[in-house]
């Protein structure tokens, strides 16, 4: 790796410049493509009990049915993280926001019409058209963050990059609404509705000056997935990026979509809603990642601040677990702090971009995301198997202590980047 050189202290004419970048139109745009994605992302996660019921399911089918579909969707964000990555250095980040937009946007409406499939099993249909929307949803926020990364001076990209996710994950919210407000096939319809119209905001979108610099020097290699594997240093880095994102889809993916299942073993009398646990989730992780971004700045450390939410995450899982909570007042509550402590999302994807040069760093901004993600499937594996001998409570400890451990060690030992010039290329 080329190490880059540091920038000079912006005067106050360049303070105010950057201050108006960092409201500019690929920054806003972002935002709102990390809101429909998120959107799209979490709503078979709402939906998934109604849905499934409203198929003719049974309780025990919802929650195994219901964990296939959802590794099928994560599946499809694994496939997608690759296919996006490289694109999204070989032919411009734009490019992958335009296809992923359009990917995601056709397999949500095409789940709306779940119901009225008659040409196959409609459940194998369901998992198909999540793994379609899966490989979609791949490069939507990880192409976005990569762009407001390169185009924001490194003093603003962390609150740059927090603000896209504060926006953004209201959209779980906007999702639970959406479903509570008319039914679970209108939402599927809304989500494609929304990418189709965040199409027309991104034609007023720039490419990257970086990444259009490099595109000029054809001895370049760019987007080569490979070249993570063939450097030990490299490897390295892109492996503890992996690690740091894990817990954060533990918590997401184990003990706010299984929440029904947590409520119904701590012994809660009303029934908890994972549609509302996801809710209250994204609404801390809102406050959460625009939280990060400033205490990030403050710290001037990346490593600091989500070291910091990782910590107060894995305290709050413990107590989820294992003090007795018996009240679903209490336990959407708790779902909100989780929510906090999880808001390091988008530090995690900019530490992710910050790590690998202009050549590389969409390829790995948009696989090391949704490698994250798709570790959901072991993890859900891991938890359905172990639940019979182990109970659900200890079942979701172990695989959260693996996630946390993995976590800690990751962001305690990769290098820091808060002050890193971005405009370096990897060798």
């Amino acid at each position: 790796m080329v190490t880059p050189t540091a920038s000079p202290k912006l005067s106050g004419d360049s303070v105010q410049s950057a201050t108006v970048r960092l409201f500019s139109l690929p920054v806003i745009v972002a935002a709102l493509g990390y809101f429909v994605d998120i959107y799209d992302l979490l709503l078979f996660g709402i939906v998934r009990v109604p849905s499934l019921k409203n198929m003719g399911l049974t309780t025990d089918q919802i929650s195994t049915v219901g964990g296939r579909i959802m590794n099928w969707q994560m599946g499809g964000l694994l496939l997608g993280g690759i296919l996006w990555g490289i694109l999204g250095d070989k032919r411009g980040r734009l490019s992958v926001l335009f296809g992923s937009i359009i990917t995601y946007s056709i397999a949500n409406i095409a789940c709306g019409f779940v119901k009225q499939v008659t040409f196959m099993d409609p459940v194998q249909y369901y998992a198909l058209m999540r793994f379609v929307a899966g490989v979609g949803l791949a490069g939507e926020l990880d192409a976005g963050i990569t762009l407001v990364s390169e185009i924001l001076p490194k003093e603003k990209r962390a609150i740059g990059t927090s603000f896209v996710a504060a926006i953004g994950v209201l959209g779980a919210v906007v999702a639970y609404f959406t479903v509570k407000l008319f039914d679970w096939e209108t939402a599927f319809f809304v989500g494609g509705g929304l990418g189709f119209s965040l199409l027309l905001l991104r034609v007023g979108v720039v490419e990257s000056g970086m990444f259009t610099n490099i595109t000029e020097q054809k001895h370049i290699n760019r987007g080569n997935f490979l070249s993570f594997f063939t450097n030990k240093d490299r490897l390295s880095r892109y492996l503890k990026c992996i690690g740091i994102g894990v817990p954060t889809w533990f918590i997401t993916g184990i003990l706010a979509s299984f929440s029904n299942e947590f409520g119904k073993a701590l012994g809660i009398g009303e029934e908890i809603q994972p549609g509302l646990a996801i809710t209250c989730l994204y609404i801390g992780m809102a406050i959460g990642d625009l939280s990060n971004g400033f205490i990030s700045q403050a710290l001037k450390s990346r490593k600091k601040a989500i070291a910091l939410f990782m910590a107060i995450a894995f305290t709050l899982s413990f107590v989820y677990l294992y003090l007795g909570i018996k009240s679903a007042l209490v336990f959407y509550g708790l779902c909100l702090g989780l929510g906090f402590g999880n808001g390091y999302w988008a530090m995690f994807v900019t530490i992710s971009a910050e790590q690998f040069g202009t050549n590389l760093r969409a390829t790995a901004a948009t696989t090391i995301p949704n490698m994250v993600r798709a570790f959901l499937i072991p993890m859900t594996l891991g938890y359905q198997a172990l639940k019979p001998s182990l109970d659900v409570i200890n079942a979701g400890a172990v695989v959260g202590l693996v996630s946390f451990i993995l976590g800690f060690y990751a962001i305690l030992t990769i290098p820091e980047t808060h002050d890193r010039d971005l405009n370096y290329l990897e060798e």
